[in-house]
Formats: structure tokens, sequence, C-alpha cells
């Protein structure tokens, strides 16, 4: 069982950057891929992106393409979603979860608490 937990969220100002890490605990990430979502108020919750822990490719949301930066250290076992260029619609609770991959939330078993990032315009 992986146990993962959030953090680096926060407030931010429009053009911001802020870089959220995922840090996972129990066995490793090495037979899942990470992925990165995020809910706003009154939203269904919606992918941001993922990385296949192995091979490393990193895949985008269009609405993040350009702007987020995916990555892992394996050795830290540890997930990062860099965010630059921070827009007031990217204000949202954000997870990190485990699972098989895909944009889907139904194909990811095991989720962080959450990490709050709100940007102010």
């Amino acid at each position: 069982q992986v146990q993962l937990v959030e953090s680096g969220g926060g407030l931010v100002q429009a053009g911001g950057s802020l870089r959220l890490s995922c840090a996972a605990s129990g066995r490793t990430f090495s037979r899942y891929a990470m992925a990165w979502f995020r809910q706003a108020p009154g939203k269904e919750r919606e992918n941001v992106g993922l990385i296949s822990w192995i091979g490393g490719v990193p895949r985008y949301a269009d609405s993040v393409q350009g702007r987020f930066t995916i990555s892992r250290d394996i050795a830290k076992n540890t997930g990062y979603l860099q965010m630059n260029d921070l827009k007031p619609e990217d204000t949202a609770l954000y997870y990190c979860a485990a699972g098989m991959g895909g944009p889907y939330t139904t194909t990811y078993d095991t989720w962080g608490q959450g990490t709050q990032v709100t940007v102010s315009s």
C-alpha cells in the first residue's frame, strides 16, 4: 500500500509560480503512474497531468500545457508539479494520486489529502 502526502500549496499572485510535492511512503511508485488532479469549488475533479513512474514521460491537460511541468525523483520516491504563470482559474485543491494511469479518477486507487492553491488576480 502506498501513502501519499502533498505539500507546497499556498497563495500566489497571478503570473507567479508554485511547486507541489507528492511524497510516497510504503510501497514505491514503481508499478504505478502518478497523476495530479485538481478540484475547484462546485466543479468536478479534473486531471492536470500524469507521469509514468518508470518511463517518465509526462502528459498534460490542454489547460496547463506549457505552464505546468510534472517530474519525479525515483530515489526520493517523490513527484512534483511545477506550476508557472499561474492564473486565477488555476485556483483549486490539488491532489496527487497513484494508480494504473490515464486521465480518469477511477483508475487511481491511492490519493493524497490535497493541498490548496489560490491564485489572486
